[in-house]
């Protein structure tokens, strides 16, 4: 590819990760939901913000151990390959799922429980993967290449895993494949091609920067995790600089999350959403590109409150979606940022970190954060959209449930504005006291 010129074999080979994991990232994470929602009985938004939530706490509780680990010699391609294929391995029992009896109520609930179980699984397997993935950082470029490679890494996933399935599984449907078989097969396309396109990096990216490995790791780790979290906490510009990306990367994961279940719950047509969700994917890569442009420019501190503001700015005019223009509109909006904000936040951090040699460890506590912060967003959706189904029931009991879901979705999607303003605040304002101009 012409756009990967002047890019060494192990950053393309790192960045082809994000080709793989990318299929995840659209296919579970946003056709999963539509599917959920046909199934469950009663508030499907809401339940699959609450499993959100369960994932990432799981994950954010082991991170930091799990990085720990990731810095003994050897370790990392291990740990990476082992949570890989965990995930690999749930998105291939997904594709089972619409082919199951949904005939009677307690056969689709069942099913609606194994499906938030695998999301689970998957959500597990996708993040514990990709804490591995961002250490390999440091190990295959320089500080000065980071914010370059990182975002390009971020463009691969757009025109690859993003697109490809995705388009695919459209074509499928538009030929007149039944939905569910489109699905099943949706689900295991994603399971093999996160497999394949993982094996470039397994194959040439290797760890360099490690620690030598202690005769009783899980002690051992725990005693340097407690030294970490000290350093982390004196050193003020990563310390503050992890608290305001903790509430915005909040916002962001959301976002990404809940956007497929929160149309579904508004009524918009299902193909339609999921073409907008292409759109998405189609013109991640040029905003990459002018990410990487404009941070080369402006600075990467620069960029990333850009997308703060952008998506402060999402957040309130999804509140007011009613059409199905407007989710196209909002598409567009969170394509100019999504990949960049994600991006640079992670070079952000890679170069601020002190100890190369600890780099995993250092990437634990950059996880737990990100991923703790992804609790707080889906479970204040879910307790939102709950609480205004009870308020609007309440004043009107003549309204059936999908009605009344619709009419509480904006409330909880709206909720999410208040981690974006707690981060942005720390950011713009409280960041740079500590940390030196990029």
């Amino acid at each position: 590819m012409g756009i990967l010129k002047g890019y060494s074999k192990e950053e393309k080979s790192w960045m082809m990760y994000d080709w793989a994991n990318s299929a995840h990232s659209v296919i579970v994470v946003t056709i999963l939901p539509i599917f959920f929602n046909t199934i469950a009985t009663e508030r499907g938004m809401s339940l699959w913000g609450f499993a959100t939530s369960a994932a990432m706490l799981i994950v954010a509780v082991m991170a930091p151990i799990m990085g720990a680990f990731g810095d003994f010699k050897g370790w990392r391609k291990k740990l990476f390959f082992a949570f890989m294929m965990l995930g690999v391995a749930a998105c291939a029992f997904l594709a089972f799922t619409p082919l199951m009896d949904l005939s009677d109520p307690a056969g689709t609930e069942r099913v609606a429980m194994l499906i938030l179980f695998l999301y689970i699984v998957s959500t597990i397997g996708f993040a514990g993967a990709n804490l591995y993935y961002d250490s390999f950082l440091n190990d295959v470029t320089t500080p000065e290449r980071m914010d370059k490679v990182s975002t390009m890494g971020y463009g691969m996933g757009y025109i690859g895993g993003s697109t490809i399935p995705l388009l695919i599984f459209l074509v499928l449907v538009a030929v007149g494949v039944d939905m569910m078989k489109a699905m099943a097969f949706a689900f295991g396309l994603t399971a093999v091609w996160w497999f394949v396109f993982s094996l470039p990096l397994l194959k040439n990216v290797e760890q360099k920067s490690w620690q030598e490995p202690d005769p009783h790791p899980v002690r051992s780790s725990l005693k340097k995790l407690a030294g970490t979290a000290r350093e982390i906490y004196h050193h003020k510009g990563m310390f503050v600089y992890l608290i305001a990306y903790f509430f915005y990367i909040d916002g962001v994961n959301t976002v990404i999350h809940m956007s497929t279940s929160y149309g579904d719950t508004l009524g918009l047509d299902s193909t339609k959403m999921l073409l907008a969700l292409l759109l998405v994917q189609v013109l991640g890569l040029p905003f990459c590109l002018a990410y990487i442009k404009l941070s080369e420019k402006f600075g990467a501190r620069f960029m990333v409150g850009v997308g703060i503001g952008i998506y402060c700015f999402i957040t309130v005019f999804a509140f007011f979606i009613s059409k199905e223009w407007h989710f196209w509109l909002l598409a567009i909006l969170v394509a100019t940022s999504q990949g960049g904000i994600q991006a640079l936040s992670r070079s952000m951090f890679g170069k601020i970190i002190p100890d190369k040699s600890r780099t995993g460890e250092f990437f634990g506590f950059y996880d737990i954060f990100g991923k703790f912060s992804a609790i707080i967003g889906p479970t204040l959706v879910g307790i939102t959209s709950t609480v205004a189904c009870d308020v609007i029931h309440s004043a009107d009991p003549a309204l059936d449930a999908a009605a009344v879901e619709a009419q509480a979705a904006p409330w909880g999607v709206l909720s999410i504005l208040i981690v974006f303003l707690i981060g942005g605040f720390t950011y713009f304002f409280v960041l740079p006291k500590y940390l030196k101009k990029d």
